[in-house]
């Protein structure tokens, strides 16, 4: 599959939230020689099989390696700013909805990546969950049913929804 195949929607970052990332990524490469070190201290310590310092700093750095893959990914695919107006809900919008046919049931979050849930004090569901696929590319009025992680078929009707400030 190609890049020009993948129908993935943007991840769209404020530009804080794409600098406090970068600032991340950039830390975590520069402790790399840190780790390394660790890892070669307790090397010195003897027999590997045995050895817990050796084995928790190795764990440790796998955890900082799949990090720093991850955030130059991030990074490099995500869209930079205010994400645009759209006619349909799309990743980046605030939506309201309520559930099975209560008016009274609702619920306001956030669909975006996780990254950006530090930025905010709403509730975020990623594009990619049951919920937030049931909802992409709808309308206000619009009712559809997905079904939870616990099996249940679940009614929301999308209320509003909006562009995110930040």
């Amino acid at each position: 599959m190609s890049t020009t195949d993948n129908k993935a929607p943007a991840t769209w970052l404020s530009q804080d939230a794409h600098d406090r990332l970068k600032g991340e990524l950039d830390e975590l490469i520069a402790n790399r020689p840190v780790i390394a070190a660790e890892i070669n201290a307790r090397r010195e310590e003897g027999d590997l099989k045995e050895n817990g310092g050796y084995h928790a700093a190795r764990e440790e750095q796998g955890k900082q390696e799949g990090r720093i893959r991850y955030l130059q990914e991030l990074l490099r695919t995500a869209q930079v700013g205010e994400a645009p107006t759209a006619d349909v809900i799309s990743p980046g919008m605030v939506v309201t909805i309520y559930f099975d046919d209560d008016a009274d049931d609702t619920e306001t979050f956030l669909l975006g990546s996780r990254e950006i849930s530090a930025t905010t004090d709403l509730t975020v569901y990623s594009p990619e969950s049951a919920l937030g696929q049931a909802i992409l590319g709808t309308r206000p009025g619009q009712a559809v049913t997905y079904t939870a992680p616990s099996g249940a078929d679940i009614k929301v009707t999308v209320v509003s929804f909006e562009p995110f400030g930040g």
